[in-house]
């Protein structure tokens, strides 16, 4: 597959990986025990050269359900992507692991994007707004490093955890407020210590639109999502017809073994 020339999001001279710019957003604040970090390495030169997303996925303090992500900062400058067609994960084998008990099988992770971020509740907590989101698959140690191309045609738009209309206004490229990271159990499908090690995260024109990539697991998990029941899976009900705001709580439970926020 053909790219065009990239423009640096993380991982590039001009925008190093920085660990102050993320912070966890995990499944503690609706009483989980998953927990995550991000670790940035440094070469000899004290360059920044990657960043790690790990930690553990806990499922028994939820009933199987689980999450946790790295986003980044409030306040954190807005992405202007108008010019690109996809994102381009740069990913690490992580053939030379050997300090943790991650066993070398495929991991689904998801990325986030929001292009509204709410003011926060009187009680600190924060509103729902619209996720607009894509999975992809890594093997956690299988020893080749691996690119994940994502095309934005592939993002699907998310409101605490349940799939949108199909009249939903289309994410606002020109200003993502805010990128995540996430690993989420799918109800015990998956669990335990965790590990992602992401070179870069690139912009990028695709010369070919209609390649085929992983967005296979995006309609997947849309399709499953549609056909749960909405008992314990959050009520839509207080969206608005806009997806501009509403009130809800920080996370709600998605179908996916996850909340959104």
């Amino acid at each position: 597959m053909e790219l065009g020339h990239p423009m640096g999001l993380w991982g590039f001279p001009e925008r190093p990986w920085d660990e102050k710019d993320w912070t966890s957003s995990d499944d503690r604040v609706r009483g989980g025990g998953s927990v995550s970090r991000l670790i940035v390495s440094s070469s000899a030169s004290g360059t920044p050269t990657a960043a790690e997303f790990s930690g553990n996925l806990d499922i028994t303090a939820l009933g199987g359900a689980g999450f946790a992500s790295q986003r980044t900062i409030d306040g954190y400058p807005a992405l202007d992507l108008s010019g690109f067609d996809a994102l381009v994960l740069d990913l690490d084998g992580g053939a030379s692991d050997t300090t943790t008990t991650i066993a070398a099988k495929a991991e689904t992770y998801t990325l986030v994007l929001k292009d509204t971020v709410l003011a926060k509740r009187p009680d600190g907590r924060e509103q729902s707004s619209v996720s607009w989101e894509h999975d992809f698959h890594h093997h956690a140690a299988g020893g080749d490093d691996d690119r994940v191309v994502l095309r934005f045609a592939d993002f699907k738009p998310m409101y605490r955890g349940m799939p949108c209309g199909d009249d939903e206004p289309p994410l606002d490229w020109s200003s993502v407020k805010r990128v995540s990271i996430m690993i989420r159990s799918f109800f015990g499908k998956q669990e335990g210590p965790f590990r992602l090690v992401i070179r870069s995260v690139s912009a990028t024109k695709l010369a070919d639109k209609k390649h085929p990539n992983v967005s296979s697991s995006v309609s997947a998990v849309t399709s499953s999502c549609s056909s749960y029941p909405e008992k314990g899976h959050g009520d839509r009900q207080d969206k608005p017809g806009s997806r501009r705001g509403g009130l809800a709580a920080v996370f709600s439970w998605g179908c996916c073994g996850t909340g959104r926020k």
